[in-house]
């Protein structure tokens, strides 16, 4: 199939987001289908500049990072950046024939700033959720990107494993939540065996958007969440490491944790890799709003920590129905079990390790995870 893939690694440019998208672009194509990568900036481009930290409205530096990341890759040729009177990469003209031809245009994470009459070219067209709840309180209070992306996707799908559940707060309003999980391009995140790591780390925006307000409940972000945590380092004696964005590193310093810049740990895919990989284990704090809605969100930083053979701590966000937690994968509601996971992590690293990957594998490999996709998106 010839397949349009739409996101925001641009407009974001920061490893870890990068690679939760490369993880489709690569498994699309090791399945054996034909894929070409769209951002779609409205009016114009808004980026934040993490090296002179400034908002730039040229077009160089995002355009320079997707370039970046998916030409080294095989993706030369593949990409464009469009604004209402720019653009970069492929000739409009090529890309228009690329929609005429698309089977699947697949629009994940971002809603796409403007719809243009050919991204109704394609035989079919999908949304990924990547943020439940979130997703669904915007759309019901009238986001109208958001509202105008979906309404024009034949199937909608989330990694909110939890959506429709009883004790689910997520509102659908009457739309199909078709489920879908993060996946992991394997081949390229390969077991790391290291067994000098010793710090149990996290990459994290202490801020990342607005909190939402729904039906009198406000929904926030990972500083609601954080400060719970705060004093393990000094009550498990174990070394915690964070790539923080925002925030207030020199009060962690305080606390035990080792504390490096954010975008310095994640900036490029390889960095982020890097910093993954040189982990003894991931310890992972949710955002506030997925506590609350008991969504089923699980994170794409996590699967890559699982894929690299190391285990992951998480607060729970209603995964003990569907995921194996106890070996590779812990999760917490409060500082007591957090504690605990770390000990139960360090009293056997090597069987969760192992464990780690087995489940990256079963639950998370973009073989599998991509192949149902396309089933469903198709059907």
């Amino acid at each position: 199939m010839i397949i349009i893939f739409a996101s925001a690694i641009g407009r974001f440019p920061i490893g870890g987001n990068a690679w939760s998208d490369l993880q489709y672009l690569l498994g699309l194509r090791a399945l054996g289908h034909d894929i070409f990568y769209l951002e779609e900036c409205g009016s114009m481009s808004w980026v934040y500049n993490w090296e002179t930290e400034q908002i730039t409205t040229e077009l160089d530096y995002p355009t320079n990072y997707i370039k970046n990341c998916l030409e080294p890759l095989g993706f030369k040729n593949k990409w464009i950046y469009r604004t209402d009177e720019h653009s970069v990469g492929m000739e409009i003209d090529e890309f228009k024939d690329i929609c005429c031809q698309a089977d699947l245009m697949i629009v994940r994470g971002s809603p796409l700033s403007v719809w243009r009459d050919e991204y109704g070219w394609p035989q079919r067209r999908i949304y990924i959720d990547a943020d439940p709840g979130f997703t669904q309180i915007n759309i019901d209070i009238g986001n109208s990107e958001l509202v105008q992306t979906i309404e024009r996707c034949d199937r909608l799908f989330t990694i909110g494993q939890h959506i429709d559940a009883q004790d689910c707060l997520i509102p659908t309003n009457g739309r199909h939540w078709l489920k879908t999980l993060p996946p992991v391009a394997l081949p390229y995140w390969p077991v790391i065996e290291n067994n000098d790591t010793i710090g149990f780390s996290s990459i994290m925006q202490w801020h990342s958007y607005r909190e939402v307000v729904y039906k009198g409940i406000t929904y926030g972000n990972k500083d609601k969440e954080f400060l719970k945590f705060i004093d393990i380092p000094q009550l498990t004696k174990q070394q915690f490491r964070i790539a923080l964005s925002g925030g207030f590193p020199d009060e962690l310093l305080q606390y035990g944790w080792e504390v490096i810049p954010g975008w310095l740990a994640s900036f490029t895919p390889e960095s982020y890799q890097k910093f993954v990989q040189a982990s003894r284990a991931e310890f992972g704090v949710a955002k506030q709003g997925y506590v609350a809605t008991k969504g089923g969100w699980f994170s794409d930083r996590s699967v890559c920590y699982l894929a690299s053979g190391r285990p992951i701590l998480v607060q729970d966000t209603g995964l003990s129905d569907w995921l194996p937690i106890g070996e590779g994968l812990l999760i917490f509601q409060d500082l007591c079990e957090a504690m605990n996971g770390v000990h139960t992590i360090n009293s056997n690293y090597e069987k969760h390790r192992h464990a780690a990957r087995k489940i990256a594998e079963e639950y998370f490999d973009s073989h599998k995870v991509l192949s149902s996709l396309l089933e469903a998106a198709m059907n």
